[in-house]
């Protein structure tokens, strides 16, 4: 699995701010835990060095590790790049990977609890074209990327959100809502359903 960034290909100031997260956290976490690094290390299966330079900010490390480190200190994934001062999981926003071309990056937008299952959907909408919806159950989610044109999404409870290309939303979708193209272009955008 990919490194969350070649740091042979990037000057330090170029790191992404989830690398300062990810250290801060996983520091935190350990002591909040009374672990030594050789005893998170043991956990997750990784050396005391990985970890050592995890804390630092230093170290080239996986998605993969992180995964384990999330498991080892029993938090979820998002607990370990999000601020540490973050109260709202819902918007994360932050770069997690970065490739080797300046065009391939990954970046955690949000979370959401899940108790039974996560749905992605694909979705497109023509010029002038509307989506109605019910209200979902209590807890469901709606998780919202917008790849081309402009969607907008109109629920009771908030003023009209215009989503751009390149830009994502999240609502829990507990009150009826609707998707609309008020463009003259199509948008297309992925879904998640989360319940």
């Amino acid at each position: 699995m990919s490194n969350i960034l070649h740091s042979q290909d990037a000057a330090i100031h170029d790191r992404p701010d989830v690398l300062a997260h990810v250290a801060g956290n996983v520091r935190a976490l350990r002591a909040e835990r009374g672990l030594s690094q050789d005893g998170l290390a043991a956990q997750a299966g990784v050396s005391r060095r990985m970890i050592s330079g995890i804390e630092s900010g230093e170290a080239n490390v996986s998605l993969s590790t992180l995964d384990r480190l999330a498991q080892a200190l029993d938090v979820s994934f998002s607990r370990l790049v999000r601020p540490p001062d973050m109260r709202d999981n819902s918007r994360i926003d932050s770069l997690a990977w970065r490739g080797t071309s300046p065009d391939s990056r990954a970046t955690l937008l949000g979370t959401v609890p899940a108790a039974r299952e996560a749905e992605l959907w694909t979705w497109s909408l023509g010029a002038g074209e509307v989506y109605p919806a019910e209200a979902d159950a209590a807890n469901w989610h709606e998780m919202l990327y917008v790849v081309e044109g402009v969607l907008t999404v109109e629920r009771d409870d908030a003023a009209p959100a215009r989503v751009a290309a390149g830009d994502f939303l999240i609502f829990t979708s507990d009150r009826p809502y609707l998707f609309a193209n008020r463009e003259t272009v199509p948008v297309r955008f992925v879904r998640n359903v989360v319940f």
